[in-house]
């Protein structure tokens, strides 16, 4: 909508200063003309904004001039209250800084936004961690925020999966990543990628970083889970799946049986779906019951019958409960309190 876009170029000079037209038009994906249009209809309604002619020049709105949020949309406001996640903003000491943002948020919007914005935040909940996910103790996490955000190194102690597993460490802090309830830094020099509940020990430094130009967290982040995924998924496994089973071992397995899956006569699926390794395959095949067949690798089939085999001797009907033979003589009926007749 064109109110809607005439909001957009005012916010984007009041946040970016002075933009030529064509940088306008690439951020709205408008042509350069409906950009002039725009700007001509802001000056009509009395919005002070100018234009410098020449090489450097553009469009810029006069010093001081800030617009109220009345602009804001249904969809806006209720996006913007949405987007305050209460956990993360109390675990980075942000908590009454969050509130008193959205407060004041609040005040300045129009009574109707305002009555859905408040019954959005009485109808939806929004919580990172899953279900069965205990919540980490993440002591140091205040600090490592506060260092990413005045760009100062830190010498932490950092305990790792390897051996020696708990080593000295001198960090970078480029960026804070929050992913299913666990907290990441992503440091220099590399970058690499750290635990925060895993730091030990640390120890603030007055000793400053500079970024480097080309990194971006957003893409990093990305780059470094498809590269995890890739690096965790070290062979596969030809299976027969029964319908739905695909699905209970989760999102990387339904897409690679949707991938390679072909139907067999019986009613399941033969696909091939990618495993870390026997130990986490032959769990999580085993979860499935006479839901999944593993055709190869032979190890693991092999591992899987093996498991079987001792599952049902431990289950078997003639065995008592604490693994000694069942007594098959025949337990004698119980007395009854009827009388007993003689003959």
């Amino acid at each position: 909508m064109k109110s809607g876009r005439l909001l957009s170029i005012l916010l984007l000079l009041q946040t970016n200063g002075r933009m030529t037209a064509q940088r306008l038009a690439e951020e709205l994906e408008v042509s350069v003309r409906t950009v002039y249009r725009d700007v001509e209809a802001l000056q009509t309604a009395g919005v002070p904004l100018y234009a410098d002619p020449g090489h450097g020049g553009g469009y810029q709105v006069l010093a001081g001039y800030r617009t109220r949020l009345t602009g804001l949309n249904t969809g806006e406001a209720e996006a913007l209250f949405l987007a305050g996640l209460p956990g993360p903003a109390a675990a980075l000491g942000l908590g009454p800084a969050l509130a008193a943002a959205q407060l004041k948020l609040r005040a300045a919007l129009p009574p109707a936004l305002r009555a859905d914005a408040d019954r959005l935040r009485t109808r939806f909940h929004l919580e990172a961690p899953g279900w069965y996910a205990e919540d980490d103790e993440v002591p140091f996490l205040p600090q490592v925020a506060d260092a990413v955000w005045r760009g100062r190194a830190l010498r932490v102690r950092y305990r790792r999966w390897k051996v020696p597993t708990d080593v000295d460490r001198r960090l970078e802090p480029y960026g804070l990543v929050l992913k299913a309830g666990r907290w990441y830094v992503v440091a220099g020099p590399g970058p690499r990628t750290f635990r925060v509940d895993q730091i030990l020990e640390l120890a603030e430094t007055d000793e400053e970083f500079t970024i480097p130009d080309d990194f971006a967290l957003t893409p990093y982040w990305r780059g470094y889970q498809a590269d995890f995924h890739a690096r965790l998924h070290t062979a596969d496994a030809v299976v027969l799946l029964a319908p739905g089973a695909a699905a209970r071992l989760g999102t990387a397995a339904a897409r690679a049986a949707e991938a390679t899956g072909t139907p067999e006569p019986d009613g399941r699926t033969r696909a091939v779906l990618p495993i870390e390794s026997l130990d986490q395959a032959h769990a999580a095949f085993l979860a499935l019951g006479t839901d999944v067949e593993v055709l190869a690798p032979p190890e693991l089939r092999a591992r899987l019958a093996a498991t079987a085999r001792a599952l049902a001797d431990r289950y078997a009907a003639d065995r008592h409960p604490h693994g000694r033979a069942a007594d098959r003589t025949p337990t004698p009926a119980p007395p009854t309190s009827e009388p007993v007749h003689q003959p």
